[in-house]
């Protein structure tokens, strides 16, 4: 049998990534930039006055042209809610946080007033 008869190995079209790429793509998941909802207004804003392409917007903060699409969809279908008088929106996770924290403390507070009242209130009766 010749060399140029020979099959390469096939590979499964179901083969796991090793775990070499799998934690390369890990890092870079957990290492991708975030951006705030600020900086992306700031971005769509700039693309859309077309001061300059977006390809050289996209090129100097980082971004696949693509995601610039996606957010500036977004940004004017939000836009187009708003103005249609939708308001509602979707809390986010931090804000979630922050309002069950907040009521837990204002939970607290009402038992501590509760109690402090009922001492009070126990003290008064014993006094006449």
């Amino acid at each position: 049998m010749s060399n140029s008869t020979k099959k390469a190995p096939s590979r499964s079209k179901t083969a796991q990534p090793t775990p070499a790429l799998s934690i390369i793509k890990d890092i870079h998941r957990q290492t991708r930039r975030q951006y705030t909802a600020e900086e992306k207004i700031r971005i769509v804003l700039e693309g859309l006055q077309g001061e300059q392409s977006v390809a050289e917007i996209c090129r100097r903060e980082g971004l696949n042209t693509n995601i610039y699409y996606r957010w500036s969809k977004e940004f004017l279908e939000a836009g187009k809610k708003r103005l249609a008088g939708d308001t509602t929106r979707e809390a986010t996770a931090p804000e979630v946080q922050s309002i069950k924290a907040e009521n837990e403390a204002l939970k607290q507070l009402v038992a501590e007033l509760s109690l402090e009242n009922r001492v009070l209130k126990k003290s008064l009766r014993a006094d006449d």
